[in-house]
């Protein structure tokens, strides 16, 4: 059997670096703790492998489409990207998009048609968010925030508890926090966004602003983490784990009011992991507690 060619290694490799699975599976992860939460019980094995199938592929296949979108200010701010650096071409993205949001659709369809109807909700947003809004004062932030919040609410819709209090603070706690890490990154990618003609925050405000409207929001998460507690949604078990990301939450945003551009980004990525560790958490002692 003849070996693989590097060309199309090298294509296969960008292709699955549009992915950036880390993003698509933290989103899966939050539509199966949205289930959890929603049911208190452990929901069946299909809803968990389809609601997660569900939102991975809608949420890869935002991210795909950013690529395309983003072509000009990835230039500059990530030229090692699979687009700007060559690896793939415009029409690999747009079919890749095609297949990944049918495959969401499908997923979805199999659950029921209040959950295609969410996930059509988010590909929408998603698809305007990168089409036209991104570059719009704090509209494009609060649309990407919005994407990510739904992910609970499909999670709920797809065990068909769509109301219940503990899914919808999860879904405003991981609004807050994308909105917060938008608004910071923003900040870092002022060169880039400035040629591609972008109206952010930091742009218009200047990054200073910026940061400190970023850091008033991670403070305003900081706060709110108490809420099920306090209102008994969540036994103190669980207190840990958001101890865990508001520690982290609360170092980065102070060194992120005092660093470079470069290295801030490090501080966005830190927060973003301590809250995808939080939600793995959660989920591990919601299956073995089961409280």
């Amino acid at each position: 059997m003849s070996a693989i060619p590097n060309s199309i290694k090298s294509k296969l490799s960008g292709l699955l670096r549009l992915f950036r699975f880390e993003l698509p599976f933290t989103a899966g992860l939050c539509a199966v703790l949205g289930q959890l939460l929603a049911l208190g019980t452990l929901p069946t094995i299909v809803e968990i492998i389809l609601g997660f199938l569900s939102v991975f592929f809608i949420s890869a296949a935002a991210l795909i489409l950013n690529d395309y979108f983003d072509i000009e200010s990835d230039r500059i701010n990530a030229p090692d990207r699979p687009l700007p650096s060559g690896l793939v071409t415009k029409q690999d993205v747009i079919l890749l998009t095609a297949g990944v949001t049918l495959l969401g659709l499908i997923t979805g369809f199999l659950i029921s048609w209040a959950a295609v109807l969410v996930i059509m909700v988010v590909w929408i947003v998603g698809f305007l968010y990168n089409w036209r809004f991104k570059k719009v004062f704090l509209l494009g932030n609060l649309m990407v925030s919005l994407s990510v919040g739904m992910t609970f609410i499909f999670g709920g819709v797809s065990v068909n508890r769509p109301f219940s209090p503990l899914v919808w603070f999860f879904a405003a706690w991981v609004f807050f926090i994308n909105l917060g890490e938008e608004i910071a990154a923003d900040a870092m990618d002022i060169d880039g966004d400035r040629k591609a003609g972008s109206r952010s925050i930091a742009l218009v405000l200047g990054r200073d602003k910026a940061l400190r409207i970023s850091a008033a929001i991670f403070l305003t998460v900081i706060a709110a983490s108490s809420l099920p507690f306090i209102l008994g949604w969540l036994g103190w078990i669980y207190l840990l784990p958001f101890i865990l990301t508001d520690a982290v939450m609360f170092y980065c945003l102070i060194k992120l009011l005092q660093t470079d551009d470069e290295k801030g980004r490090i501080y966005i990525r830190w927060i973003y992991m301590s809250g995808m560790v939080t939600l793995i958490i959660i989920i591990i002692l919601r299956l073995i507690l089961g409280i």
